[in-house]
């Protein structure tokens, strides 16, 4: 009985059992550093900042000065949201097209192609769990990367190539999430969790069970 259960409770999860075995495999062999894409950021040099140029206008819960392109501007955490502004307080417009593309310039080691402006959330996107608008910017790379550059702030908030992308699949297949590919705590990795469980203490049971038969 215990044969029978153990043989076809592992033909059920063995698909399963394979994605996690090649997923963890795929993410051992891979830096998540690199994955990231963290090897085309350039360093960037310290500047000093004037802070006698600087006028705020507005209350906030938290500022902080960021260099974008060749001017600084103020980032600053109100109750209403986030507000950009140039160091006089006056309200920062967006970046355009060619600034984007001049972000990834300056700021990558890549060479930008095209830009475009993303303002909504979209599942399973690339640049999902960034704020928007922002800026998806392509390159010219056998690897298909595309650079997320930050509307206003002018950060570049992620970097995304094919690696990524497989690591991406992986990680939805590893902990069966294919719609947010973030859930860790969805009712189908409980499941195929405690089957996996299950059919383990069944194979020990019938080691320990054949091992006593052959005595």
């Amino acid at each position: 009985m215990i044969r029978f259960f153990h043989k076809y409770l592992s033909l059920i999860i063995s698909i399963q059992l394979l994605l996690w075995t090649v997923s963890g495999i795929y993410f051992a062999f891979n830096k998540i550093e690199l994955v990231r894409g963290e090897q085309y950021l350039l360093e960037n040099q310290a500047e000093d900042l004037n802070l006698e140029e600087v006028e705020i206008t507005f209350t906030a819960k938290n500022l902080s000065f960021i260099k974008r392109l060749d001017k600084w501007i103020i980032k600053a955490e109100t109750d209403s949201g986030l507000i950009y502004s140039d160091l006089s307080g006056k309200k920062l417009e967006e970046l355009d097209e060619e600034e984007a593309k001049e972000v990834v310039k300056r700021k990558t080691n890549l060479r930008p192609l095209e830009a475009f402006r993303i303002d909504n959330q979209e599942k399973r996107a690339e640049y999902r769990g960034r704020d928007l608008p922002l800026y998806k910017v392509t390159t010219s790379t056998s690897d298909d990367i595309n650079v997320y550059v930050d509307a206003f702030s002018g950060a570049v908030t992620a970097i995304r190539s094919d690696s990524w992308r497989i690591w991406d699949f992986l990680w939805g297949a590893h902990i069966i999430d294919y719609r947010e590919r973030d859930n860790i705590n969805n009712f189908l990795l409980k499941f195929f969790s405690i089957l996996a469980l299950i059919s383990a203490l069944s194979g020990i049971a019938l080691f320990f069970k054949t091992l006593k038969l052959r005595s």
